[in-house]
This record gives structure tokens, C-alpha cells and sequence, in this order.
């Protein structure tokens, strides 16, 4: 427990899986605190006939009823069908099908985070942020702000450098715009974008991840991170030993595939290839199945339905890490580069403790 600061991991970031109803002010309990962070995925069908839906991204910052996918382009949308409020324990929804479809019962997984709240504006930078919600204990950020078109900064409030920002335009004045991803595990002015199959690519409008501060993120021209009068989302990570990792490595093209050391056993993976077009972002926990070497797996950038396809993207989730056991593109191809997001479960050394102490 001396690793980190976050004694029980589950405190800042759970899965939550349930079984639609259809039912309007379905309340779904068990997350362990009150989000600000949601991402609900519809992942199949349990009887009858299935339809794929959009991955729904929820936050208290923007406040609910509104919502984004991490598989499109769109700009953020407004519902009262969707996730309509946060509870201590859990959340409510509407009827739409992305989170509680009603003609047959399906399954969903809700992956959930703790920030601050609705948060408050953060004046460190050239911007002011609308709002900023920051939890420095798990490394997360949540901030909204206005673009200027110029050279700017604005406050993220973790008081390290971050690892890893996932921004989205929410306005639809420039028509559609893509989600921005970048880190300096990337290298200086080099982006991935969350709802496209697309490799690392650089750009002289992007932020310059070199400039980026313990307080501060950079911010030059590029559309999907400023533009004048554009409004913008900023989900900021920094890794916390024990609880959270944001790293790379290297595929070995085996199925016994390449271990990545993270200190914790990881409760949520996402990763993707930095060096290669053509691979998704793929997303797999420990809730769904439960146990190792086949894990479900559902794509960030595509509305498909939870894939269970033996030998494609397929990991261990172990005390101290993950470890690949095929040689799919999307994961463990041989020399290419990977990026990753990991959550705790379980601390290195606490393994004896039940899963659902964590």
C-alpha cells in the first residue's frame, strides 16, 4: 500500500457492467463512488436480434444530458434519454439504445472515474477554463474551455506533467472534427486521433507536448485543440504509481507475446499502435469475463459490438502487468510500437485480498 497514495483503487476507477430494461430512471449501483467520468459501451445482445450503437462519453464538467462518442467525429449532442444524472453510488439512465435498449435485454459496460465534481475555473494559463475538475491523487483532468486561435495555455491542476490528453471539439460551427490524442510517449507535435484506424502523424498547429508543465498544456492553432471561438473537452491523465500507468512497448509478433510491466494489476486496458494505420483503439477489462487469456475486447473508434474472437488481441491481466498471447495488428505485432492506458485493480503485493475489495 506504501506505493502510491491511492490505497483501494477502486475508489477512483471502476467497471460497472448490467443488463438493460428499457426502462426510463434505470439506476445502476455498485460503481463505489459518484462519477465524473462515465463511458458507457452497449457490448451485445443476451436474446434476440443485436444493432451496433456509439460508445456514450458522460462528465460532470459538461453536466449530464450531454454527451460525445469516442467513435465519431460528431460534436457533442444533448439528450435526456441517455445518462441522466450521478448518484453516491452509482448513475441513472434514459431509455436511448446506446445505454439502456429496451426491445431485448442487452449487456453494457460503464467504465467509470472519480475527478472533483463539476470543478472550478482554472486562471493559471492564457485561457481561463469554463471549469476544471482535477482528483491530484489519481491523476485526472477534466477541463472545458473556449479556443483563441492563437498561442495559448491553459491550467490542468494535476501538479505533474501529464502523460496522456484526449481532446474534442463540442461545437459543430466547423462541421465535424476529430477527437486529438497526444502524449510525449508520441513525441513533440505528434497526434493519434481516437475514432480512426490512423498512426502517429506530426503537425506544426499542434501542441508541443515538449512544452507541456506541471501546471500548464500548450496550445497552438490546430482545430481540434483551438480554434477561435471553438469550445473544447481535455481529458488530462498523469500515471500514479500503483494505481495508473500510461506507457509504450514493443510487440514481439508471438502469442507468448511481450509482458508490460505496469506495478498494479490492471483493472482496464486500452491500447494502440502508434506506427501503423489500420489498427484500432481496443478496449478490455477485468469484469466482463472475469478470467484470463480470452478477454472481450470492444473498439474505441468503431460503434461494432464486443468482439470475443479467439486469438485477436487477447492479454493476461496479471499481479504485476499485462502480457500479450497472440500477434494481432491492433496489439503484439513484431516491432511495432504501442501505446497504453492501464487502472488498478490490485496493488503489487495486495493479490491475496478479494477482487471485491478492489
Amino acid at each position: 500500500m506504501a506505493y502510491t497514495t491511492v490505497n483501494k483503487s477502486s475508489d477512483f476507477f471502476n467497471t460497472k457492467t448490467y443488463t438493460s430494461t428499457g426502462n426510463d430512471n434505470l439506476a445502476i449501483t455498485g460503481v463505489g463512488f459518484e462519477a465524473d467520468f462515465t463511458w458507457i459501451k452497449k457490448l451485445r445482445v443476451v436474446s434476440g436480434s443485436n444493432t451496433n450503437e456509439a460508445h456514450m462519453l458522460a462528465d460532470q464538467v459538461r453536466g449530464y444530458n450531454k454527451w460525445i462518442a469516442s467513435s465519431s467525429n460528431g460534436a457533442e449532442s444533448t439528450s435526456t434519454n441517455d445518462l441522466k444524472s450521478w448518484q453516491s453510488d452509482g448513475f441513472t439512465l434514459g431509455t436511448d439504445n446506446k445505454v439502456n435498449q429496451g426491445s431485448t435485454p442487452h449487456t453494457y459496460a460503464a467504465w467509470n472515474w472519480l475527478a472533483n465534481g463539476q470543478g472550478s475555473s482554472n486562471t493559471a494559463g492564457s485561457i481561463n477554463t469554463t471549469y476544471t475538475s482535477v482528483n491530484t491523487t489519481s491523476g485526472i483532468s477534466i477541463s472545458k474551455y473556449t479556443g483563441t486561435g492563437s498561442n495559448a495555455t491553459f491550467g490542468h491542476g494535476l501538479g505533474v506533467k501529464p502523460d496522456i490528453v484526449f481532446w474534442k471539439r463540442l461545437d459543430n460551427s466547423a462541421g465535424a472534427v476529430n477527437w486529438i490524442v497526444q502524449s510525449p510517449l508520441l513525441g513533440n507535435q505528434n497526434k493519434l486521433v481516437l475514432n480512426t484506424t490512423e498512426a502517429t502523424s506530426t503537425g506544426s498547429s499542434f501542441s508541443q507536448t515538449d512544452n507541456w508543465t506541471n501546471s500548464l498544456i500548450d496550445l497552438k492553432t490546430y482545430e481540434g485543440q483551438n480554434s477561435s471561438g471553438g469550445t473544447y473537452v481535455a481529458y488530462t491523465f498523469a500515471s500514479k504509481t500503483g494505481y495508473s500507468k500510461i506507457g509504450s512497448y514493443t510487440g514481439n509478433g508471438n502469442n507468448d507475446g511481450t509482458f508490460v510491466y505496469t506495478g498494479f494489476k490492471p483493472a482496464l486496458v486500452i491500447r494502440k499502435c502508434i506506427n501503423a494505420s489500420s489498427t484500432s483503439w481496443s478496449i478490455m477489462d477485468n469484469k466482463r469475463f472475469g478470467y484470463n487469456t480470452v478477454l472481450p475486447y470492444v473498439y474505441a473508434n468503431t460503434e461494432a459490438s464486443e468482439e470475443t474472437t479467439q486469438n485477436v488481441n487477447n492479454i493476461d491481466l496479471l499481479s504485476n502487468g499485462f502480457k500479450c498471447r497472440e500477434s494481432a495488428a491492433d496489439s503484439n505485432v513484431n516491432g511495432n510500437t504501442y501505446i497504453y492506458l492501464a487502472f488498478g485493480q490490485s496493488l503489487v503485493g495486495t493479490n491475496n485480498i478479494p477482487n471485491n475489495a478492489f
